[in-house]
């Protein structure tokens, strides 16, 4: 998924995320695998069987990251999907979304799990990033609640975005919203990005 353009998206990622002018080098690692796959992903599973196969996948992930941090990486990026795997209904793939919080809300979830509600896959991904001193940029699902306020709300009254997230020391420093969300209608959300999330979002725009 992440080929060619690779190099030069993680470069400016790297060089915009370590501020420019600290390190006059950087190394950066990008890591591939066979996702492990749920076995019927048209069937909605619970929450807890959704994370039990997430877990195994950021176990997968847990290695390449001490392993990249151990050979003196800055960062790592990991593919779109890579957490829980693909071609899901709206409904299906509901089990395995967080509530995703604003960046600017000064979270490190490694350090407080449960203030964002039940975020284990967050948890876990700002962890790694914190205990290996390194930037963890992964991809995994986002949900937002909506209401009959809004017109373009769902009738299901949530949001779900495939999402890129980055952790820094465990702080959750950018989240891009992929594209837009499309509800069962075809109408389609915008969503607004600072410019980390717009640097973060172009690794993921080669599929």
């Amino acid at each position: 998924r992440i080929r060619s353009y690779f190099p030069k998206c993680v470069a400016v990622v790297a060089l915009l995320a370590l501020s420019v002018g600290v390190l006059d080098t950087f190394s950066a690692a990008v890591h591939e695998y066979t996702v492990i796959l749920p076995n019927r992903t048209e069937t909605p599973v619970s929450k807890e069987e959704g994370f039990l196969l997430m877990n195994k996948n950021i176990d997968v992930l847990e290695k390449a990251v001490k392993l990249a941090a151990k050979q003196g990486a800055h960062i790592i990026v990991t593919p779109e999907d890579g957490i829980y795997g693909w071609v899901f209904t709206r409904e299906s793939i509901y089990p395995y979304l967080e509530d995703i919080p604003d960046p600017g809300v000064n979270w490190i979830p490694c350090r407080e799990p449960w203030r964002f509600g039940n975020t284990p896959v967050q948890q876990r991904l700002s962890c790694l990033a914190k205990d290996n001193s390194i930037y963890v940029v992964a991809n995994t699902g986002d949900m937002k609640p909506c209401n009959a306020s809004d017109p373009q709300c769902p009738p299901d009254g949530r949001y779900q975005y495939n999402t890129d997230v980055v952790f820094d020391s465990g702080k959750l420093v950018a989240r891009y919203h992929k594209g837009v969300e499309s509800t069962p209608q075809k109408q389609s959300r915008c969503t607004t990005m600072t410019w980390k999330q717009r640097v973060v979002s172009c690794c993921y725009q080669t599929r």
